[in-house]
């Protein structure tokens, strides 16, 4: 029986990276899953959360719950917004069992797209082509969050013709962290100059991760600086066939 799976999105996937979505949902119905948008989905809440907004993102998880009710899995191209319904809605449902109980199940039916490839569906080789030189940035959340290091590699290396060359600071942050991009633009900078520099060093033509928001960022740093070097996310590269 096709498991039946929710398409969590993610504001950045839905208003800047639509193709990221199409991507992922193309990649699991070709491993055997049955796709749903849930259209009623909006954000998940974590820029409120992130930023001390803790009511006004109860208000926003709870839609959350409400769109996602009634699916076995929801997967998402986000390692940032999944370790958000993972880890940090016990705490801001702490107060309110009820809703806790409901969140705590929706959590563990929640899954980052290339760990729910590897570890769910048990599946690492999807058909993919894509002749390039990459390599890959471990995005903060997902990394440290959600200890997700080797499925994308593991699904990367299966992809034929790709050749994947680790950069030296695969695990730094790029600099983007949300708010913190913002509030403090000139160490955000540094921090994503300091990544394009590793990157350059791989003679890479493309930088892979499963977060659009970093991309976005060492897209910026790249373009700024003039690199050839492109972008692109993970489940960008498994479309290709």
């Amino acid at each position: 029986m096709q498991p039946k799976v929710a398409l969590f999105v993610t504001c950045l996937v839905d208003q800047l990276f639509p193709r990221v979505g199409l991507a992922m949902a193309d990649v699991l119905e070709r491993a055997g899953c049955a796709v749903e948008f849930p259209e009623d989905q909006t954000c998940c809440g974590q820029p409120a959360f992130n930023s001390g907004y803790h009511d006004e993102a109860r208000a926003v998880a709870r839609q959350f719950l409400k769109a996602f009710r009634g699916y076995d899995y929801i997967v998402g191209p986000s390692g940032s917004c999944v370790s958000m319904v993972a880890h940090h809605y016990a705490e801001i449902f702490a107060d309110d069992p009820a809703v806790l109980l409901e969140s705590n199940t929706i959590a563990r039916k929640t899954c980052e797209f290339s760990r729910f490839l590897t570890d769910v569906l048990k599946v690492e080789h999807v058909g993919a082509r894509f002749p390039h030189i990459v390599t890959y940035h471990d995005s903060c959340h997902a990394l440290r969050e959600l200890k997700t290091k080797e499925p994308p590699r593991r699904l990367l290396k299966q992809v034929r013709g790709l050749e994947l060359v680790e950069m030296e600071a695969a695990e730094e942050c790029c600099g983007f962290g949300g708010t913190f991009s913002v509030k403090f633009p000139e160490l955000s900078g540094a921090m994503a100059r300091a990544k394009i520099d590793s990157i350059a060093k791989t003679g890479a033509e493309f930088v892979v991760s499963i977060d659009s928001s970093c991309l976005m960022q060492i897209d910026g740093a790249l373009r700024r600086a003039g690199s050839p070097v492109r972008t692109i996310h993970l489940a960008e590269v498994l479309a290709h066939s």
